[in-house]
């Protein structure tokens, strides 16, 4: 078949890219090479427009053991254990069809790490949907929802943690990331370089279909109104084969018989691969017609492309195949030796006997484009918002519409479709700051959690990158955990566009600042660029998952009020920062301003001397404050439990809605028994934390003095309210 342009832009391919190609292999390559370059070199493989920019980013630490550039990110948490973790998307096939494409993305994310010997032991998720009232809003958010719980709960993973959020930019183009967390022994960490000489390749899993074919590509580039048509380009998910395969790849790992080990994600036996052979500097032969096919008359480059899932690429070690086989036999899976390593640097691809493909591995991988894009800073906003010549609005009519709101009210009709106990060591749930594991048959524990914040991105990008690293890092500490390092999805829309990598460029130097400032390194991650439709773009929408540890878990920490008559401290300064804030926009439709500021500083000594309050056993309850202000947390705080509160008039800060409604960063609310309080008042002191004093828990009712009473019973109906009614 002669390659024409039409066939090498339905590719995705630029035509210099093509060029290139052809430079590598100092010849026209054949369509099965052209598909396998086609993956390769798309941006969701490549990093193309990205990978100038990561390596910017901190990755190492003392308890790093394995940062980015493997399946997924490793860190030491003592005793011999180590927490292995990644977060991915699949924004563009939970788009195309919501059910497989969200059930799929937790299907990879969970082999990304079990393929590194780690026991998943709690799945997380960050989506994000157009607006409630927008015609395809309701049936997305019903099928990734069920996907996301279809495929975790029949694999008996709990998920633990998220966040749900609305908001137009998002109609035409949602995001599903997924993140994975499992718990290995150190000396039992499997990593994907190959290594040795004729060394047997091994297929395990399921048979390859025709499913998925060209997912990579289709994820690499913008939609348009004919999108519904890339459904061919979604995998379809089985959690019942995953379950077995993740078994039987754990049974084979407590043996010596494995030196690398890949999962088929995107761009399947392709990736899986080169990946390989590219790490361990080897070649790789592959005999396609022993590839199990579940289609008939399956043409190599079908087999090379496809994203069927459920499968796993494994190098042996010598005389292993046997007794691997008989493992994978056990369990029902398919077993193949398909090719060997070799000295030749290449991917050779033979089909009956016949070399169909032959590529130089650094063509595919290294010598992978890497562009530097043009991208233009930022302008800050310079009008401030005048808020005298807003119509005034009462304090308790500003909170019910907040609280009432879709993206504050209650997501019980989301997180109660997940299993979040299976497996038993789930010490807290979703609906916290943080979810809390126990590792098994141990006192010790981590948190977790996702946190994004678009719209301050947009604002200001290396604000926004700033905060929402430090809301990750705060929502740990309010848990009691020390952070440790994060993994991060970089959601963004089309990098050709100026503004667009400008987004991107200055969202990465502010998480680098804040990751660098906390040490809390970057550990692994994902960029998902051309998330937008017919050149509209999402907002920049950096998803950061964060793993912390509790050395000895007694009793988890959450922000529900504890007892009646405890004392409610205020750490950290309020400036009643509103713009950018969720008061102006629920409350007046208003989204212009600048973010708050981040004081770096702050952030590390509020946290690190709260952790101090928490080791002494001084703290009921503690939340931290983000979007909705300080009296949104405080709502948020008497919801979940059986009190109220009495918050005092403020004594310095005399405009009232900035003091409550404002989203100044560093601060947390802390429910501390009176008995206690002195002592804690004491370490605040000794460490210049700047903290008030600002009201009591009480029983039925929650008010400020003077401005604002509601019963619980009705705080509770009205932050239900939405969802009930959705």
């Amino acid at each position: 078949m002669k390659i024409t342009n039409q066939i090498v832009e339905s590719h995705g391919l630029k035509t210099q890219e093509y060029e290139n190609i052809k430079k590598l292999l100092k010849r026209d390559p054949n369509l099965l090479e052209l598909g396998i370059f086609s993956a390769m070199w798309n941006e969701h493989c490549s990093y193309k427009s990205s990978r100038i920019h990561l390596k910017k980013l901190p990755t190492k630490g003392k308890q790093v053991i394995q940062g980015p550039g493997e399946n997924a990110g490793v860190i030491d948490i003592g005793d011999d254990d180590a927490i292995v973790f990644k977060i991915e998307s699949h924004n563009h096939p939970s788009y195309i069809e919501p059910y497989q494409g969200a059930a799929t993305g937790v299907g990879g994310i969970l082999r990304d790490v079990f393929t590194m010997g780690a026991r998943p032991i709690a799945l997380l998720n960050s989506i994000h949907f157009g607006a409630p009232e927008h015609p395809k809003t309701k049936s997305l958010l019903n099928g990734v929802v069920s996907g996301i719980g279809g495929y975790g709960n029949c694999i008996g993973i709990p998920t633990v943690a998220g966040e749900t959020k609305f908001d137009a930019t998002y109609n035409e183009n949602i995001l599903v990331n997924a993140m994975a967390v499992g718990h290995v022994k150190k000396d039992k960490i499997f990593y994907s370089k190959a290594k040795g000489l004729n060394k047997s390749v091994v297929y395990v899993g399921s048979k390859t279909g025709r499913d998925g074919i060209h997912g990579a590509s289709m994820a690499s580039a913008e939609f348009d109104e004919n999108s519904e048509e890339k459904k061919p380009t979604v995998q379809v998910g089985d959690p019942f084969t995953e379950k077995l395969l993740m078994e039987a790849c754990l049974e084979l790992m407590k043996d010596n018989s494995i030196i690398s080990i890949q999962d088929m994600g995107a761009a399947g036996l392709t990736s899986s691969s080169v990946e390989m052979a590219s790490k361990g500097s080897l070649g790789i032969e592959l005999e396609l017609d022993k590839v199990p096919c579940r289609e008939e008359n399956m043409t190599p480059y079908e087999m090379m492309l496809s994203e069927s899932q459920e499968r796993m690429l494994i190098i042996l070690e010598d005389g292993k195949e046997k007794y691997a086989k008989k493992i994978f036999d056990k369990w029902d899976l398919d077993f193949v030796v398909i090719g060997k390593t070799t000295n030749t640097q290449n991917l050779t691809l033979k089909f009956n006997n016949k070399v169909e493909g032959e590529i130089p591995i650094d063509a595919l991988a290294s010598k992978a484009p890497l562009y530097n894009r043009e991208w233009i800073k930022k302008k800050p906003q310079k009008n401030k918002i005048d808020l005298k010549k807003l119509k005034k609005i009462k304090i308790d009519d500003a909170l019910i519409k907040i609280l009432s709101s879709p993206n504050h009210s209650n997501k019980s009709w989301v997180t109660s479709q997940y299993d979040q106990a299976v497996m038993g060591d789930t010490a807290q749930k979703s609906g916290s700051d943080a979810a809390i594991i126990r590792i098994h048959n141990k006192d010790k524990a981590i948190a977790i959690s996702v946190d994004s914040s678009a719209n301050y991105c947009k604002s200001n990008p290396v604000s926004g990158g700033k905060q929402i690293v430090c809301e990750n890092w705060r929502n740990l500490i309010a848990v009691g955990a020390k952070p440790i390092a994060i993994t991060n999805c970089l959601n963004f829309g089309n990098p050709e566009n100026k503004e667009i990598m400008g987004e991107f460029t200055e969202c990465l130097a502010g998480i680098k600042e804040a990751c660098e400032f906390l040490s809390y390194p970057v550990v692994s991650g994902n960029v998902s660029f051309y998330n937008g439709t017919n050149k509209k773009n999402i907002f920049p929408t950096p998803v950061i998952g964060g793993v912390g540890l509790i050395k000895k878990l007694s009793k988890p920490l959450n922000h529900n009020f504890k007892k009646n008559n405890s004392a409610l401290i205020l750490i950290g300064k309020t400036f009643g920062h509103l713009e950018q804030s969720c008061f102006l926009r629920e409350n007046y439709s208003i989204t212009e301003g600048m973010p708050p500021e981040v004081n770096l500083l702050n952030e590390k000594n509020n946290g690190e001397t709260l952790l101090k309050l928490i080791d002494k056993n001084f703290i009921l309850s503690s939340h931290d404050i983000s979007s909705g202000g300080l009296i949104t947390a405080l709502a948020e705080m008497s919801i979940g439990s059986n009190f109220g509160a009495k918050i005092f008039k403020p004594k310095k800060l005399t405009n009232l809605h900035e003091y409550f409604f404002g989203e100044d960063q560093a601060r947390y609310i802390i429910e501390v028994d009176s008995n206690c309080l002195n002592k804690a008042e004491k370490i605040l002191k000794e460490n210049n934390i700047f903290y008030e004093n600002i009201g009591i828990t009480q029983e039925e009712f929650f008010e400020i003095e003077k401005e604002l009473k509601i019963s619980t019973n009705d705080l509770f109906k009205i932050n239900n309210e939405w969802y009930n009614n959705y």
